[in-house]
């Protein structure tokens, strides 16, 4: 039985090695090409750069744009994390720590968009941008980012706040706490591992959404990553040089690098908790 169990063991954690390491090598093999120069990556792909191209960086931050597009992207992201997130938490809140008439119809309201097709609304907002004059504008986007509400943050961060115990919030208002001071010093503080689980999840969906920023942009100058990309993916049809393009991706990925280091921590116990309570 011993054996047994040690053969799984082993086969598991090849299973594990292998899955890592189909994340890895991409990211490895992404790095070393920015590293190339144009004739060598055309010469043998899986080649080691025999020189260290380290200007193919400089090229792609200021003549493929991707400096800019970084810093748009930061404006972007931030603006809609912050209100996206603040919204996110009230709404939690409200559908799931406070008791009035209609939250029953309200949360089946929320659960029943989850069958309709996003795609269905995308004509009509873009009528609504353009009468209040939002397109082309990093700003609207923002607005259009975090007011629009996701059904599936509101499921996860509801699921962890509706499991803390309400004799906390009991105990607050017996000491006189209002409301607002409840929701803010009780429950945000416990709930800070879903709130940054679902900051987390926010903040990718943010920055690699794609066709927000390709419908609603009409200027290069503001285009933020996901969209830069795309358009200096169309220029490599013309210029080949795809040594620069893989600085650009490198450089794309730094920030949610950033990010997994961070909040990892944070994040497995949010998700682990979550599963658990929710």
């Amino acid at each position: 039985m011993k054996e047994k169990h040690a053969f799984m063991d082993a086969i598991w954690r090849i299973l594990l090695f292998l899955w890592a390491l189909t994340i890895l090598f991409p990211l490895a093999w992404v790095f070393y090409e920015s590293l190339k120069s144009n004739p060598e990556f055309f010469q043998d792909i899986w080649a080691l750069p025999t020189e260290l191209q380290w200007k193919n960086y400089t090229k792609a931050w200021n003549q493929y744009g991707f400096g800019q597009s970084l810093l748009n992207t930061l404006y972007y992201v931030g603006g809609s994390l912050v209100l996206g997130m603040f919204f996110t938490t009230l709404n939690s809140y409200a559908l799931t720590r406070m008791e009035f008439k209609g939250r029953k119809v309200i949360w089946g309201l929320i659960m029943l968009s989850l069958f309709l097709p996003g795609v269905n609304a995308l004509v009509p907002q873009y009528v609504v941008m353009r009468e209040l004059e939002l397109t082309n504008s990093l700003t609207g986007l923002i607005l259009l980012s975090s007011l629009g509400e996701s059904v599936f943050y509101l499921m996860l961060l509801g699921g962890f706040m509706s499991s803390l115990p309400k004799e906390l919030e009991e105990s607050a208002t017996m000491d006189g706490a209002t409301l607002f001071q409840r929701f803010w010093r009780v429950v945000v503080p416990l709930s800070t591992p879903g709130i940054v689980t679902v900051a987390v999840f926010k903040f990718l969906g943010f920055y690699n959404n794609f066709l927000g920023p390709f419908i609603y942009l009409s200027d290069p100058k503001k285009y933020p990553i996901a969209v830069q990309m795309y358009s200096a993916n169309k220029q490599m049809e013309y210029t080949a040089d795809w040594v620069t393009l893989f600085a650009g991706v490198t450089i794309s990925m730094i920030p949610c690098i950033i990010i997994y280091i961070l909040f990892q921590k944070l994040l497995m116990e949010g998700a682990t908790m979550g599963a658990v309570k929710g």
